[in-house]
């Protein structure tokens, strides 16, 4: 009787917490590209940046990461069965993989706190691409079960990264044809 709650508040946290780890690095580019402008620019910049990136961070996205793993532990507890099917074993290493995500862009966003600019706007442009691939794996994996054909997954996680970097791509031509875009 619990777990369709249960699940639709996964699910809520799931969202909250992916919108917090594709925005995040999106200010970590900001971060970096305000500290190529002249003073008082760059400073001001840099600190609306970083009160900005602090209220995502704090507020929303380690929240939701926390309410995330809750429910889901809260799921398992429910439906134990889960845990013997291959395809949850999979979906279990892309959440380490996010979490690992989370913790590196929780280490960029203390060295950005600290004016320690350590990477390039275009790192993290791919960087911030990361999330998306691990959400595709985790959809589909939810979604399909049992019946993903791993041949096609592969085939189709590569078929996205390489669509990823070609806009990327095709982004910075944009941007170096035309700086306010």
């Amino acid at each position: 009787m619990l777990y369709p709650y249960i699940k639709s508040l996964h699910l809520i946290f799931v969202v909250t917490w992916f919108a917090g780890l594709f925005y995040i690095p999106r200010l970590f580019i900001y971060h970096i590209e305000a500290w190529k402008k002249p003073s008082p620019d760059k400073e001001i910049l840099s600190e609306q940046l970083k009160l900005m990136t602090k209220r995502l961070w704090y507020i929303i996205t380690w929240p939701s990461a926390v309410l995330c793993t809750i429910t889901a532990i809260w799921l398992l507890i429910l439906m134990p069965g889960w845990l013997q099917q291959p395809w949850m074993h999979v979906k279990l290493v892309f959440v380490l993989l996010l979490f690992v995500y989370h913790f590196k862009c929780h280490q960029i966003f203390k060295q950005l706190q600290r004016n320690e600019v350590k990477y390039t706007s275009k790192f993290m442009r791919i960087w911030n691409e990361v999330a998306t691939i691990i959400l595709f794996a985790v959809v589909f994996l939810v979604i399909l079960k049992s019946a993903f054909n791993w041949i096609y997954g592969i085939v189709g996680m590569f078929a996205l990264m390489i669509l990823l970097m070609l806009g990327i791509r095709w982004y910075k031509k944009v941007r170096d044809r035309n700086p306010n875009a």
